[in-house]
């Protein structure tokens, strides 16, 4: 099915939507030339993929991004520190990276530009990148 957009066209909309949630030049780190889309049934981007790996999801209630963990791989390499990070403790590292919820009790720092509903990086001791997911607080 036809969009009407040319990939470059996608490509561009993605990345400006990661530049305004991520920072500025966040989108050309994040989903590099050679994305592709799927698409969802009306014609709009769903997913971000590269190399068959997705990256991110654009959610259809707000048009923002989920990030995958590749997609959160990349943000990481890309975000100096304290961006989007939430540090949990490392004796819970391995609980949270298995999927689990990191708890309010398990948070020793977080960017305090966190918003509730952002996309975060969940890292453990040394900035080593656990999971990624939607926090429920604000990072203060």
């Amino acid at each position: 099915m036809s969009t009407g957009y040319s990939e470059n066209s996608s490509l561009a909309r993605v990345q400006a939507i990661a530049d305004y949630q991520f920072g500025s030049l966040a989108g050309t780190g994040l989903f590099p030339e050679g994305c592709g889309f799927l698409l969802s049934t009306t014609g709009r981007i769903r997913q971000i993929l590269y190399g068959g790996t997705r990256l991110a999801t654009v959610r259809a209630s707000d048009g923002r991004l989920t990030l995958g963990i590749e997609g959160a791989r990349r943000l990481h390499a890309l975000l100096p520190v304290p961006g989007y990070r939430v540090v949990v403790r490392d004796d819970v590292a391995e609980f949270v990276a298995q999927g689990k919820n990191a708890f309010a009790k398990h948070v020793v720092a977080a960017d305090p530009q966190i918003r509730a509903g952002d996309d975060v990086l969940v890292v453990a001791g040394g900035d080593r990148l656990i999971a990624c997911g939607a926090a429920l607080l604000s990072g203060a």
